[in-house]
């Protein structure tokens, strides 16, 4: 994996303290199920401005000590996964995430997000 690309998230997130699921803006009552916790913390931490090394390098310094040997394995799967099901997208580039992409629901303002997915959605057809 080329650990040099940048990633960022392709859908809208709902947080609910520790809990991460997906959300469809427009029927915010039809929460998907909770992610587990570690496409929900990558799909957190995808916000197009960071690389694959350096989350490694942030996830790296959580533990107090030596990493667990398997981590770098287990977010390049992940990420792998994420890729697959297209929550998350790779590129060579610095990406600014349109608004409604940019927090979590709860803190959105709800009708800015829907114009701006809107204007996305009509911009790309």
């Amino acid at each position: 994996m080329d650990t040099s690309q940048y990633f960022y998230r392709n859908v809208i997130i709902s947080k609910e303290g520790e809990k991460v699921s997906l959300i469809d803006i427009y029927n915010p009552d039809n929460k998907g199920q909770a992610l587990e916790s570690w496409f929900g913390l990558v799909l957190q931490l995808a916000d197009g401005q960071h690389s694959i090394e350096e989350l490694f390098q942030y996830l790296s310094s959580k533990y107090n000590s030596v990493p667990p040997a398997n981590l770098e394995q287990t977010i390049h799967s992940v990420i792998e996964r994420l890729v697959k099901l297209k929550f998350i997208v790779l590129t060579k580039e610095v990406t600014e995430l349109p608004y409604y992409l940019s927090l979590p629901y709860e803190q959105l303002d709800i009708e800015k997000a829907k114009k701006t997915f809107e204007q996305d959605n009509i911009n790309k057809n």
